[in-house]
């Protein structure tokens, strides 16, 4: 078909015009609030984010390696390591470590509490109070700062999660972690952890993990659940989470040391047999645990410690002020209110008296009035 160089300029202004239309229109009902995602997460990058992750266990278990490990840093530089007397007259302590981290431009205010002295004395009667004493205060803490007149710029120590480090050793749950996990299990996310992974055998490993499933079922012991996952996230990520449900508890290694395994240097632990390589899925679930508590649920510990934990100690503070204040039954005032006295006898017919007078002086005054009138 042939066209004339005028045809062909109609056509094209009117395909233009078309398409302007289509813009147009588009344009017109396009609102722009799908970019709220992009504005929040503008704000979030702005403002920081922070979390505290609390570690508990005996000493001796890795805890230190393995935070280090974890966010590739390190938290105990001037460390003092005690000898076995101090250790013994050593009572359960809280220290605290903040240091800020930066990756890709996303800023994280780290806080590693730690518990040292926990498990180490002969009698660990109540050992956990001093830990629940201090998530107690941090709630209290946020709760003061909440109720406050300045609310913008609230600093959050909540305790969002506890990794609690189970020795490898015995054959179970000891009488001490069911207790300690008893006690923080309404107060913290209490994620449990086979230390020092490296000691057993894979098949002495599925068998201490599913010997601790079970203790903790049999004892009614909340420990952290993953949320299920949405209908439409895809597979992979699926998949992922039930591995991460089924791992649990975690066996994990810690190594701060970096060594040559076939030809790479990797972090993991040189042996006279071999190497324990950490990043390694096949050697421990450290992957497994850096991926669930940094990667994939970090801000869902948040969330269940802030609508959770701290809500339910939120109301319990509430119900009981409130409490407080119906018991008081007086309210006070700031102007004495003085009691009213009851009259006596005499004074009672002084004023009968008084009221008949004062009626028989309005009739007499009647009176003279209408005669005045008369006249």
């Amino acid at each position: 078909m042939f066209l004339s160089p005028a045809g062909k300029q109609t056509i094209r202004a009117f395909v233009n015009v078309r398409l302007y239309s289509k813009a147009f229109l588009k344009e017109k009902e396009y609102v722009g609030f799908a970019t709220l995602p992009n504005q929040v997460h503008r704000k979030s990058v702005k403002k920081g984010f922070d979390f505290t992750l609390m570690v508990a266990g005996e000493s001796g278990l890795g805890k230190s390696t393995l935070v280090n490990s974890l966010f590739l840093t390190d938290l105990h530089k001037d460390r003092k390591l005690l000898n076995a007397e101090e250790r013994i007259s050593q009572t359960v302590e809280i220290t605290k470590h903040t240091v800020d981290i930066e990756e890709k431009g996303v800023k994280l205010k780290l806080t590693i509490v730690d518990t040292p002295g926990f498990g180490d004395a002969v009698n660990n009667t109540e050992c956990w109070r001093p830990v629940t004493d201090y998530i107690n205060l941090q709630f209290e803490q946020y709760f003061r700062d909440e109720s406050g007149l300045n609310r913008k710029n609230i600093q959050d120590n909540r305790v969002h999660c506890c990794l609690y480090f189970i020795p490898p050793f015995g054959h179970g749950l000891r009488p001490v972690d069911i207790e300690f996990m008893k006690a923080l299990q309404d107060k913290v996310n209490v994620v449990p952890l086979i230390a020092k992974a490296d000691c057993l055998t894979p098949t002495e490993i599925k068998k201490l993990k599913e010997r601790l499933r079970e203790e903790i079922d049999k004892y009614g012991i909340k420990i952290y659940q993953f949320p299920d996952c949405d209908s439409d996230e895809d597979e992979e990520f699926k998949q992922q989470d039930k591995e991460l449900k089924e791992s649990t508890p975690f066996a994990v290694i810690g190594s701060n040391t970096v060594v040559e395994a076939r030809g790479q240097r990797v972090r993991g632990r040189l042996y006279p047999w071999g190497i324990v390589e950490v990043e390694n899925p096949s050697h421990c679930d450290f992957v497994k645990l850096r991926t669930m508590l940094i990667r994939t649920h970090m801000h869902d510990l948040k969330d269940i410690t802030s609508d959770g934990h701290y809500e339910n100690y939120r109301a319990q503070c509430i119900q009981t002020m409130t409490s407080k204040m119906n018991a008081d039954k007086r309210v006070e005032s700031p102007i004495p209110i003085l009691p009213l006295s009851t009259p006596d006898v005499e004074t009672e017919k002084l004023i009968k008296m008084k009221d008949e007078e004062i009626v028989n002086n309005a009739q007499q005054q009647v009176l003279h009035n209408q005669d005045a009138d008369v006249n």
